[in-house]
């Protein structure tokens, strides 16, 4: 946050978004809904879309520079190519950024971004949205309590509508790969993973330090959209369903043999716990906190440098998918 916007900090935030596609027009939708910002305008290459969103939510299209101008913080949700641009520019303008993932294509670059909002003392917060998903946050309240062993997740469906220049690892995985590396705080010494149909469907495994196994899948080309994973523990197995916002939590299994009309049958019990959860939209949660961070100088809740721990192992996954040497990064 700049010192002007510090002096305004009494006043409501204004903020924008720059990209107002299938993500970024969420976004606005989000701004214009929150009682404590005011949204101020939004900027769009496609200058129909741009006021097709603005119309719906009573505010402005600006070009881009306007909108930097007028806003004390932006989100970014343009293609992934541009997001070092139009990020670099906010930042020089000591506006607070928000930018969607992920982060940037090249680590350097993102590594740049964390510095210059630092000297710039402005808030860099990084659009995983899924770490706001309630589910979400009902397991990392579960998670202290037990002594993990490995975690399953999916990520699946048919192929999607929009810009996917970006890889299925970048575009859906990385999601699960900051899950995992935040709920398990340790570094991933191993990295193994398969693909298939041209890279639209890939399969990695991570070895953490401690000897926690990790499993992703990510696809755009599976015709049943899934968005689960499952923590399996000494003590239980919990499994967490993204789309339903829903945590079950599987305790004491019994498996036996019985006999029923003289056959030999099996069956497993367990019991299951399903706490309960306050569901709510995650983009929401995250642009309040976002917007918390920007007007009181906190630490966004997924920074720059969580950003580019998830991307250097979304690389490091994409290499072992495609058989390329490990890159070195600059």
């Amino acid at each position: 946050m700049s010192e002007e916007q510090s002096r305004a900090s009494t006043e409501t935030p204004t903020a924008g978004v720059v990209g107002v596609g299938s993500m970024g027009q969420h976004h606005a939708r989000v701004y214009d809904e929150l009682p404590n910002v005011s949204l101020a305008g939004v900027a769009d290459a496609d200058e129909d879309r741009a006021a097709a969103v603005a119309g719906k939510y009573g505010t402005e299209v600006l070009s881009q520079s306007e909108l930097l101008d007028r806003c004390d913080a932006v989100s970014v949700a343009v293609p992934t190519r541009y997001h070092y641009g139009v990020a670099t520019e906010a930042i020089d303008r000591g506006v607070d950024v928000l930018i969607e993932k992920p982060f940037v294509s090249d680590l350097a670059r993102g590594r740049e971004l964390v510095d210059m909002a630092r000297e710039q003392d402005v808030a860099l917060q990084v659009g995983h949205v899924e770490r706001f998903n309630p589910a979400v946050r009902a397991l990392t309240d579960i998670l202290p309590d037990l002594d993990v062993i490995a975690v399953d997740v999916q990520r699946l469906g048919p192929p999607v509508d929009r810009d996917s220049k970006d890889g299925v690892v970048l575009d859906l995985m990385i999601h699960d790969i900051d899950i995992v590396l935040s709920m398990l705080g340790e570094d991933v010494n191993q990295v193994s993973a398969m693909s298939a149909r041209d890279r639209d469907h890939v399969t990695a495994q991570l070895e953490f330090d401690d000897g926690v196994v990790a499993d992703l899948t990510a696809s755009r080309v599976t015709q049943e959209k899934v968005r689960r994973l499952a923590v399996t523990a000494r003590e239980c197995r919990v499994n967490v369903d993204y789309e339903s916002q829903g945590v079950q939590i599987h305790r004491h299994s019994v498996p036996e043999y019985y006999e029923s009309d003289g056959d030999l049958r099996y069956r497993h019990e367990s019991i299951i716990e399903r706490p309960t959860i306050e569901n709510g939209e995650p983009l929401r949660a995250e642009l309040e906190a976002f917007v918390d961070a920007a007007t009181t100088g906190s630490r966004p809740p997924v920074s720059g440098e969580d950003a580019l721990a998830a991307l250097d192992v979304a690389r490091r996954i994409e290499d072992c998918a495609t058989g390329a040497p490990p890159r070195i990064e600059n």
